[in-house]
């Protein structure tokens, strides 16, 4: 059965979080990977929709810490 998506809404919403924290602080994709030890092409991967990879706990943590914002504003206030 196909999907509309390849990351549940969930995962979209983390992504586009820290999509626009990034941005709103000026990191490039390119910086955030060598920030947190990933391949530069991660990233790019990760917020791409139409590709399967995404950040994991560990990878969350790691980007809260070198963007200096608390983990919990990746996620939204109430459940999706």
């Amino acid at each position: 059965m196909p999907r509309d998506s390849i990351k549940t809404e969930i995962e979209q919403y983390v992504i586009d979080q820290v999509k626009k924290i990034r941005i709103s602080k000026g990191v490039s994709q390119a910086k955030l990977s060598h920030l947190i030890d990933l391949s530069v092409g991660f990233i790019g991967h990760v917020e791409n929709p139409k590709h399967i990879a995404k950040y994991n706990l560990n990878h969350l943590n790691r980007i809260s810490k070198v963007l200096d914002v608390p983990f919990k504003d990746f996620f939204p206030d109430k459940g999706i």
